[in-house]
């Protein structure tokens, strides 16, 4: 017999975060989530995404132990604001019984037709910052902390319960020794003096933060033309810059500054944090922070984390010059590998931007949706 119980209790909800830990035991490809710091994050009066969002938090009970988990989150910017009647479901994990799916499934059913909402798709988070996506492709590659990691027949457990493909991402890899400077070297100057652009580069976190409120704005502006795509409010922007801007290494973030010194373009690369994650196994004490801190300073693999350029400069050749800033910086560092997090797959645009490194396509994902 299948239970389903919400959890509510700080002993539930840490049964929660840690059911993957058993679920994905000795698999080499799966990256933990810091246990505190995903705690935090599902915590109502920490994370300002409650601000506009409610989400339910469930464990499936089989022989009285714990066989899979599901949020049930409805983003009301989502709904409000672009009528999309959607209830979206994540931190989905579950063991190979598709009854159990089904019966967690059910609780995503329930809120969505609760609020008369049209529609449940998934995995997703809260927000665009989120993880997301039903790993398809690339089961034997390492993650990243940024992407969920699952078995096979997750994506089979959803198809054989009624769910079709909504959107698909892809996600690639190549190594540095691809990035040529002859791709960007004359161009970026070129583009430079045609727009009178100037490179902002950072040596210090303390210098990044007068920019960041302005950089989301852009984030916002750079992605709204994205079906999927819901902005970025003024109180998760406090919570980002607390939360992640203060552990991203500062030369590792770019700004193309036009001659009234706003911002243009971005560009956010983190470290690859994938293998300290591992060996921190959920915790910063007494090791993990060690090997945290480690990784930010002596990682050989980066992760392109968020790009965007104003809608005024794209299609420019804007990103020519963070290219020659990065190319710099890494190899200053003696980078090897460089990653891209999911990108939508009809996002061709930003698909183009890597187009001359040779990218190798290692990870495919995808959000599901039904009808309610």
């Amino acid at each position: 017999m299948i239970t389903i119980k919400e959890a509510v209790t700080k002993k539930e909800m840490t049964e929660f975060v840690k059911f993957p830990f058993s679920l994905y035991k000795d698999n080499k490809y799966w990256v933990p989530p810091i246990i505190a710091d995903e705690l935090e994050s599902f915590d109502k009066t920490k994370n300002p995404a409650f601000e506009s969002a409610e989400a339910y938090f469930y464990l499936a009970y089989k022989n009285n132990e714990i066989v899979g988990r599901i949020a049930t989150i409805i983003n009301w910017n989502e709904v409000n604001n672009q009528h999309k009647k959607k209830v979206r479901f994540g931190w989905f994990d579950v063991i190979d019984d598709i009854e159990v799916t089904k019966a967690l499934l059910e609780k995503a059913y329930e809120l969505g037709r609760k609020n008369n909402l049209e529609h449940v798709e998934g995995p997703m988070g809260f927000s665009n910052l989120d993880k997301v996506g039903v790993l398809t492709e690339g089961f034997e590659e390492m993650g990243t902390m940024i992407t969920w990691y699952n078995h096979p027949y997750f994506a089979t457990h959803l198809e054989q319960l009624g769910f079709v493909k909504e959107k698909e991402y892809i996600e690639s890899i190549f190594p540095f020794s691809n990035v040529k400077p002859e791709f960007f070297l004359k161009a970026q100057a070129l583009i430079k003096k045609r727009y009178e652009l100037t490179s902002l580069n950072f040596t210090k976190t303390k210098d990044i933060m007068p920019y960041v409120d302005k950089m989301f704005d852009l984030f916002n502006n750079s992605y709204a033309s994205l079906s999927s795509f819901v902005a970025i409010t003024d109180i998760q922007k406090e919570y980002f810059k607390k939360k992640y801007i203060s552990f991203i290494n500062p030369e590792y973030i770019k700004f193309v500054m036009d001659k009234n010194n706003d911002i243009v373009a971005f560009s956010i690369v983190m470290p690859s944090f994938s293998e300290a994650l591992q060996k921190a196994k959920g915790k910063l004490f007494p090791f993990g922070f060690y090997h945290l801190l480690k990784a930010r300073k002596d990682s050989k693999d980066v992760v392109f984390y968020l790009i965007g350029v104003h809608p005024e400069y794209q299609n420019k050749g804007v990103t020519a010059i963070i290219f020659d800033e990065y190319f710099k910086t890494f190899s200053e560092k003696g980078i090897v590998n460089c990653i891209r997090t999911p990108e939508l797959e009809e996002n061709h645009a930003i698909h183009n931007l890597w187009k001359n490194f040779d990218p190798r396509v290692h990870c495919r994902r995808k959000t599901f949706i039904k009808n309610l």
